[in-house]
């Protein structure tokens, strides 16, 4: 019987060591699976998707007014204080002086982080054909309706925009209009000589600015650095294109410019101009959509030449609209 006993001890606890390493296997077994279902759980968007959530961060920031052109002139304020004057006499639909009720839609981007959820970096066309980051005094945009009708403007509007909102006084600024693509991607061209009133004046501590038509105008220049330049290449986790994500680059100490890596070929985004000084530190900023929010990641870098870089999709996380424009506005 002792001996039985002894055996039966034996067995009962080699049963006992097998329950505990099953288990334990099991549990880490557990583990990894819903490690790899969570990162399984992450799919790229669609083209929609992304162009959606962007469509909504714009709506959000959008300023709608209503005049009747009958007064004559109108004037207008801002949410940041930007004072707009029209001459309503100047409006015209189908070629017809406007009377009546006008709708006006208004936009106006001062920061890095509506230019990222909105997509309305300060990329600006250079006398080459290359596109170059600009620094700006304020992004802006327009669109005059009657009974959603859009109207014609046939003399400047005239915008007073503080110069404090992007840091002061800066007489090399000049006025830009903006175009957008095929792609979505807003570019800046310098609008150049034009009949009449015209151009940009600092009076006060604003920028007085004259724009000639409706749609997206820019207060800007050029951002200069006289360091040697260079091109770079991003690669976006797997499964994430031109279509469905973005990458930014914010430049450490600049508050009012974004540049846009706008090529993507062979799974990479590319800076192909060549335009990114050697040495500079900056944040790339890699943003996409995932179940309505907007998915993020940033890396802080010194650009070196012919740099590449690669993003994970683990390094992301999610953020609202509002948190990732905090995040973005409060990079160095």
């Amino acid at each position: 019987m002792k001996y039985l006993k002894t055996i039966f001890g034996k067995i009962s606890l080699i049963a006992l060591v097998l329950t505990t390493l099953t288990l334990l296997m099991l549990t880490l077994t557990s583990c990894s699976l819903n490690d790899n279902d969570y990162t399984a759980q992450i799919m790229p968007p669609t083209a929609q998707q992304f162009a959606g959530i962007r469509a909504q961060s714009l709506e959000n920031i959008t300023q709608h007014f209503e005049f009747n052109a009958d007064d004559g002139y109108i004037s207008l304020t801002t949410n940041n204080g930007v004072e707009v004057s029209i001459y309503a006499n100047c409006l015209s639909k189908d070629g017809n002086p406007v009377t009546g009720a006008v709708a006006l839609e208004y936009v106006e981007i001062f920061e890095k982080g509506n230019m990222i959820t909105t997509n309305k970096p300060t990329m600006g066309r250079m006398s080459n054909g290359d596109k170059a980051m600009l620094v700006t005094g304020g992004e802006f945009y327009f669109e005059a309706t009657q009974d959603g009708i859009a109207l014609e403007i046939n003399c400047p509007m005239i915008i007073k925009v503080p110069t404090s909102l992007t840091g002061g006084d800066d007489p090399e600024m000049i006025m830009w209009q903006g175009s957008i693509d095929d792609n979505g991607d807003l570019t800046w061209e310098e609008e150049g000589d034009v009949a009449g009133e015209a151009g940009l004046f600092i009076q006060g501590g604003n920028y007085l600015a004259f724009v000639q038509n409706f749609g997206w105008t820019n207060i800007d220049r050029f951002y200069s650095d006289p360091r040697p330049k260079t091109t770079i290449k991003i690669q976006p986790p797997l499964g994430y294109t031109y279509e469905n994500s973005a990458v930014y680059l914010s430049y450490d100490g600049e508050d009012s410019g974004l540049a846009l890596l706008d090529t993507f070929d062979n799974g990479l985004f590319s800076e192909h101009y060549g335009q990114i000084p050697i040495g500079l530190d900056c944040h790339i900023i890699f943003v996409t959509e995932d179940n309505g929010v907007w998915r993020y990641a940033t890396k802080a870098v010194t650009i070196a030449e012919n740099q590449v870089t690669a993003f994970s999709i683990e390094e992301s996380t999610v953020a609202t609209e509002a948190e990732l424009i905090s995040i973005v506005n409060n990079l160095p």
